[in-house]
């Protein structure tokens, strides 16, 4: 902002009695221990951890006297008559939705200076280190160099596990759509115990299956043979694939090409069968489970092979490939890989 205070030629600030008063209420009060956060920082404002943060700052940055002359200092800036003289590359962003300073200030800052660039960002969070602050690098970014560079998507190495109940369909008619839905909502509780039970998170239910990750592929399999357990015990059929490989994180959901061979995986089990990459085989080398070999797959919409077996009953798996080798849980396996 170029002035604190509303003036006659700039209404994008607070009469100064306002300000006083608002600091007295609601600031003042909550300021030493970040209570007034939500204002500052919405998109934080319910976490106990940033308020104690915002906090634990303030009380070290200034104490209660210091306080108050920064304040009183703060209701005399006004800079306008400066802005006009300035002959700097000036870059100008602001937050639409910011709740302190109103995102016209900053839109009335960049023209008044010769040349400067006004970005409005999206977001209400004041603290640019809040909120998208991958928008903000960007812009900044740009403006030094003149380039503007794809954002990176964010990829993480995880194990990717997905369920099916199998014949819901035919379960369906048989039992009617109550009865069918009781049954599911005790199949999907089941699974979301196992899920904490081993540390797996949950991306999204699909209909009569879930999606996972894991950060390890042996506690992966030992989920899905829970589940499929648990499954068992409501005379259910499940049918499960997992992959270990780089995920893209889509806000609440996942993608890439890993996520597809998980997909593409899991079809090729039978009832009651958990089905894995030769990957996941690989990475779970000594730790006691073992795989059936199933044969060569070609995966629809994978380039290249990828091998795949299954699990046994006694920590048995499948590995598969795109060509994918399967294996089923049974045997021991001491192959896995796919034809060229």
């Amino acid at each position: 902002m170029a002035r604190s205070t509303e003036a006659p030629d700039y209404p994008w600030a607070p009469p100064a009695a306002a300000a006083v008063e608002a600091a007295v209420e609601l600031i003042e009060p909550y300021f030493f221990a970040g209570e007034d956060i939500e204002l500052w920082v919405p998109s934080v404002g319910d976490d106990p951890q940033a308020r104690e943060w915002l906090g634990r700052f303030r009380r070290a940055a200034v104490s209660p006297d210091t306080l108050a002359g920064l304040f009183a200092m703060f209701l005399d800036i006004d800079v306008r008559h400066v802005l006009p003289a300035l002959r700097a590359p000036t870059l100008v962003l602001h937050r639409r939705g910011d709740r302190i300073v109103n995102w016209r200030a900053g839109e009335w800052m960049a023209a008044q200076i010769p040349g400067a660039r006004f970005v409005a960002l999206s977001g209400q969070d004041h603290f640019p280190w809040f909120g998208d602050s991958d928008a903000v690098i960007e812009e900044i970014r740009e403006f030094l160099t003149g380039v503007r560079v794809a954002a990176e998507p964010d990829r993480v190495l995880a194990t990717v596990m997905f369920t099916d109940v199998v014949s819901s369909t035919e379960r369906a008619a048989a039992l009617g759509d109550r009865r069918r839905r009781d049954l599911l909502d005790a199949h999907d509780a089941a699974v979301r115990r196992q899920l904490v039970a081993f540390r797996g998170r949950e991306i999204k239910a699909t209909g009569d299956g879930f999606l996972a990750t894991f950060d390890g592929p042996a506690r992966a399999i030992r989920c899905a043979s829970a589940i499929r357990d648990a499954a068992s015990r409501m005379h259910l059929d499940v049918r499960v694939g997992l992959h270990t490989g780089e995920i893209e994180i889509r806000g609440d959901d996942i993608g890439g090409m890993a996520v597809h061979i998980g997909q593409r995986v899991s079809t090729l089990a039978q009832p009651n069968e958990i089905m894995v990459s030769s990957t996941v085989r690989d990475l779970v080398g000594g730790s006691g489970i073992e795989f059936e070999d199933r044969g060569d797959h070609k995966l629809k919409g994978v380039p290249r092979p990828v091998a795949g077996l299954r699990r046994h009953n006694r920590m048995t798996v499948t590995v598969g490939c795109a060509t994918t080798r399967t294996s089923s849980l049974g045997a021991r396996t001491s192959g896995g890989g796919c034809a060229a």
